[in-house]
């Protein structure tokens, strides 16, 4: 993870250019995303549940098996 990224991001979307901060809400939106795969990746392969991985996002087992299992 670029955490040097998401700060950059983070702050460029308190910029006083609205339009200059809905861009860099967009790219700090993707980029968590990015992120957040990663890590429900590593957290299955450490052993997690779904259900713990749910707990985790706060959203239901259901719906976290659904973005991120694997058919």
């Amino acid at each position: 993870m670029d955490s040097g990224t998401i700060h950059t991001l983070a702050a460029s979307a308190d910029s006083d250019d609205p339009i200059m901060a809905l861009g860099a809400i967009r790219k700090l939106r993707q980029e968590l995303d990015r992120v957040e795969v990663i890590a429900v990746r590593r957290a299955r392969n450490a052993g997690a549940s779904w259900q713990l991985i749910a707990i985790a996002l706060a959203v239901s087992r259901q719906a976290v098996h659904k973005k991120y299992g694997r058919s």
